[in-house]
């Protein structure tokens, strides 16, 4: 298995001094069935900090953004008590919401030889056409896109930008497609080296901290912010982001184009207002490939 070659790897010295990073890429939250991994309680990833909450325990600070969690209570003055530290709370609380919308590239040819050769289909080119105009008819003000370097994501974001006149983009090696977490359960078709997980696993959850959060302290007004990347990294994100398991990322599914929408609350809620929604393409122009 994928996760037990990448403690073997940890043991043989190979992962360097980066084991602790190795098991918050790789570790799917739970052990598998067999041997004595059953009668072990399941141990947390290493990204979610001291534990995890129990089955239905929401964690209010999983951006680490709670309020209360950056004041140096020690430094609490305790002749003005309460007030001070009313204020200060007052001061590291977000006050707007963040809307977050996750782009999933367009149809691109998947036997292309290297990387740069993978480009949009004229199909995949008409499904990033309808997916700019959907977002162009919501009627946002956007603040910025942000878009995978894959060649694939580069193409979409071109064209979907010309439909979103004056909206800055970026670009980042973060959001690449990869192997983020093992799959529970896992399937037969897709078995990436425990290696992958590890290189990538490590990143995409260091796009999910980087991007995925509730709103600043300063930000005055409701932002709304464009994602475009990959399958894997959205999923992903989504998991994460509604604090379900992480591995059962692969047991979501998402069309070409399609749009997932995140709202990030002040007190940091998360809700998904939609997942993968594809429903402004005519049927013929939808895949998932």
């Amino acid at each position: 298995m994928a996760f037990r070659q990448a403690l073997q790897l940890a043991a043989c010295g190979l992962a360097g001094g980066s084991a602790a990073v190795l098991f918050s890429a790789v570790a799917v939250g739970k052990p598998r069935g067999g041997g004595d991994a059953d009668a072990r309680a399941a141990e947390p990833p290493t990204w979610t900090g001291a534990s995890r909450p129990g089955p239905g325990v929401w964690d209010s600070n999983w951006d680490r953004r709670e309020p209360l969690s950056l004041i140096n209570l020690k430094k609490r003055n305790v002749e003005s008590g309460e007030e001070e530290l009313a204020s200060r709370l007052d001061h590291y609380k977000a006050k707007a919401t963040r809307h977050i919308f996750l782009i999933r590239h367009s149809q691109y040819h998947v036997d292309g030889s290297l990387e740069k050769d993978r480009t949009l289909t004229p199909l995949g080119r008409e499904q990033a056409e309808l997916t700019g105009l959907r977002l162009a008819s919501l009627g946002l003000k956007f603040n910025k896109i942000v878009h995978s370097s894959m060649t694939r994501a580069v193409e979409t974001t071109d064209i979907i930008s010309k439909h979103l006149p004056g909206v800055s983009r970026v670009s980042t090696d973060l959001l690449r497609e990869g192997a983020p977490i093992e799959p529970d359960p896992p399937v037969s078709h897709w078995k990436p080296e425990a290696v992958q997980y590890y290189e990538d696993g490590a990143r995409i959850e260091a796009a999910f901290r980087n991007y995925i959060h509730r709103a600043d302290a300063k930000q005055e007004e409701d932002s709304y912010e464009i994602f475009i990347c990959h399958a894997n990294v959205i999923r992903y994100i989504v998991c994460r982001a509604l604090q379900f398991p992480p591995e059962g990322w692969l047991r979501l599914s998402l069309n070409n184009g399609s749009i997932t929408h995140l709202v990030i609350r002040p007190n940091g809620r998360v809700a998904l207002r939609t997942l993968g929604d594809t429903g402004f393409m005519p049927p013929d122009k939808i895949t998932r490939s």
